[in-house]
């Protein structure tokens, strides 16, 4: 079994992320890439399935994982009678191969160790072949992929897995060095693990120095964001939504979905969070990236796509798989990027301008897309889309959908109004009102005072906290409020807001899914905006108070079974985290000093 999702940690090198757990076992990792195969899949099955586990043999009294300093060193320390032992685990930053890295130091006494090696690609599914090199290495080979492990200690073969038993002494460190490489190339050559160490060290402290922020809950600021490094493709640019797959947002249940893509949806939140702390390289890049995926028509525009920008991500179901917990399908790619999602043009069109208005350096320019892009939307805007929560069923009228919708009408006037382009504005302006009429008229429910999940529904959607933030209505009208207070009495049943409404649950229709984290900060946002900082840090806190002992966070909380649910860790989580950080910051500066932010 794997352990709970707030067990683990992960690990990175800027093209794939590996997660591993406090008993010292590697559970998870697509390699060489974040939407490769799997060649370790224990966490969607069981030990079979390929996981990679250094830990004493002897029982262990206490354990205990951190990670050293700001960066990605993951340090798991045991305690057992004999002795005390670290284990320490990186992936320094990819030069040509990929490596793991996991050095076993002997801190006190001497302490008996296990490794267990279990390589499975294909998601667990395919044994390699595995034989010795010349230089006494372990290689592992099966189809396109090349593993190889080097080691001072005998290992061999028992019962389909590599194992070795072994001790250390205190003062004593002893490296485990694993590379990938295609298997039609030359395998890997060594690398020196103590070098690796400090270059990756080095790598993580000039990285983390960067942050440019000196504000309350830095740490909490700096771990998040360094997780969403840890989720930047680098060749391209792009950030997946999460480093795994089919990880359920409810315990049990069958809402499994491949996150290891690129979401349009989250693109004005990523670019504000880097560029408010300071990382523009970063956020220049992930401009780029956007800019890149979404060339040609805007017809074909899609909601996400892969991390080098690819358009077909064909899902399918990986049935040997037992799945996280039980929880079934395991999918294997995402076909909800085949949706049509309406909000996706205005979170295009935001980051555009946001990118302008913080004269963020740019590779190319995208104004004529932007226009081409409006054009396309004034003609489908009026269509039922599947929103932002990416439903699976016929579409519909979804409120935040038209709201964004407004939002790229507004962005594109107010880039001819604030930087001089040409187009068509008097157009935009008329769209804009009838959107924006629309709205208020279908999409608010009078009765209950708050605005709704689609029209003609009287159901509530998270995603509506999101019209003060975007500018739609001021914090200060009557009906954001009552949308506010709406949320807290409905979506708020364990202080944690839910994004779908729980009035919707029937026996036939049971919960989908725990509290959505990123909700609960969207409403912090919210309170932010109407300058109630007590209650939005109050948020924050609560959001805070259920990340792991490392700081990270998934996409959902059970607030019941009090685990973590749903794609570990969420990008989309961290990057709210960040920014209502920022904004409580920011509404906590004198007037003078807000102005001039």
């Amino acid at each position: 079994m794997p352990s709970n999702i707030e067990d683990y940690g992960i690990i990175g090198d800027g093209e794939t992320v590996a997660l591993v757990d406090r008993t010292g076992s590697l559970d998870w990792l697509c390699w060489p890439c974040f939407d490769s195969d799997a060649c370790f899949s224990a966490l969607l099955g069981d030990e079979r399935n390929g996981h990679w586990r250094i830990a004493p043999s002897e029982k262990i009294e206490r354990s205990s994982h951190d990670y050293r300093g700001d960066g990605l060193i993951l340090e798991t320390r045991f305690e057992t009678d004999g002795g005390a032992v670290t284990l320490i685990d990186f992936m320094p930053p990819r030069d040509m191969e990929s490596d793991i890295v996991r050095l076993v130091r002997g801190d006190r006494g001497r302490v008996k160790m296990r490794m267990d090696l279990v390589i499975r690609f294909g998601f667990g599914k395919n044994v390699p072949w595995v034989r010795r090199t010349e230089d006494r290495a372990l290689l592992a080979i099966c189809g396109p992929d090349m593993l190889v492990l080097r080691t001072p200690v005998a290992t061999h073969g028992e019962n389909m897995t590599t194992v070795a038993d072994f001790e250390v002494s205190a003062g004593q460190t002893i490296p485990f060095v694993m590379a990938y490489a295609a298997s039609h190339l030359a395998v890997p050559a060594p690398i020196d693990p103590a070098k690796a160490l400090r270059d990756t060290e080095a790598f993580w402290r000039k990285w983390c120095d960067k942050f440019d922020y000196d504000g309350p809950y830095r740490d909490l600021a700096m771990r998040s964001l360094v997780a969403l490094k840890a989720m930047i493709y680098a060749p391209s640019g792009g950030i997946v939504a999460a480093p795994t797959t089919s990880l359920p947002e409810k315990l049990g249940g069958a809402r499994n979905w491949d996150y290891r893509f690129c979401w349009l949806r989250d693109a004005t939140f990523t670019l504000l969070a880097l560029m408010n702390s300071g990382y523009y390289d970063e956020a220049s890049e992930w401009h780029d990236w956007l800019l890149r995926s979404v060339a040609g028509s805007p017809s074909d525009m899609q909601i996400m796509y892969g991390i080098l920008g690819q358009r077909r991500l064909t899902e399918w179901e990986a049935d040997w798989l037992p799945g996280y917990e039980g929880a079934r399908p395991v999918r294997i790619g995402n076909a909800a990027h085949a949706q049509l999602q309406l909000d996706v043009f205005g979170e295009l069109m935001d980051v555009f301008h946001q990118s302008r208005e913080a004269n963020l350096k740019l590779n190319e320019p995208t104004w004529a897309l932007e226009c081409n892009l409006l054009e396309h939307l004034g003609r489908i805007w009026n269509e039922t889309d599947s929103g932002i929560w990416e439903r699976r069923g016929p579409g519909r009228h979804y409120v935040s959908s038209k709201v964004l919708v407004w939002v790229a009408f507004d962005r594109g006037i107010k880039s001819v109004e604030d930087f001089g382009f040409e187009g068509p504005v008097e157009r935009w302006r008329e769209l804009r009102e009838t959107i924006h009429r629309d709205v208020c008229e279908k999409g608010f429910d009078r009765e209950q005072n708050t605005f709704v999940e689609s029209y003609g529904s009287n159901l509530l959607d998270a995603s509506t906290l999101l019209i003060p933030s975007v500018g739609f209505l001021p914090a200060s009208d009557p009906r954001v409020a009552g949308t506010l207070a709406a949320v807290e009495k409905h979506l708020m049943p364990d202080g944690f807001v839910l994004r779908h409404d729980p009035r919707a649950v029937t026996d036939e229709q049971p919960p989908i899914e725990g509290a959505f984290l990123a909700c609960t900060l969207w409403l912090a946002d919210a309170y932010v905006l109407c300058g109630d900082t007590e209650r939005a840090e109050l948020l924050l806190n609560r959001v805070a108070g259920v990340a792991n002992d490392l700081g990270l966070l998934s996409e959902e909380y059970d607030t019941v079974a009090r685990r973590m649910t749903g794609n570990f860790p969420q990008a989309l989580t961290h990057i709210a985290l960040v920014n209502t950080i920022h904004n409580l910051n920011a509404a906590r500066k004198p007037a003078m000093q807000r102005a001039r932010a």
